[in-house]
């Protein structure tokens, strides 16, 4: 398992690009800005798991990422729909 500088470089590059979302969520109180970034963040932390998995070689760290590229944020958007919807009543 000979790992790259240039993979653990971009490893910690998303991990730092990870960040900037958090933060907007942590500071935003708008409802939907706020799941955008979560969004945002799961996007990006699949991305990472399947460079990762590129990394160590393990295709079942791979599976996962690719689902959870596949699947999306659905969840969370109706979530935000909802109480969005609550909100305005």
């Amino acid at each position: 398992m000979n790992q790259s500088p240039l993979l653990n470089t971009a490893v910690i590059a998303m991990i730092g690009a990870m960040l900037l979302p958090i933060y907007h969520a942590w500071k935003e109180q708008d409802i939907w800005e706020t799941m955008l970034a979560f969004s945002s963040v799961a996007a990006k932390s699949a991305v990472m798991m399947l460079l990762i998995a590129i990394m160590r070689e393990d295709w079942m760290i791979g599976v996962v990422g690719v689902i959870i590229l596949s699947v999306g944020n659905a969840g969370l958007m109706i979530i935000a729909h909802i109480i969005k919807r609550t909100g305005d009543v």
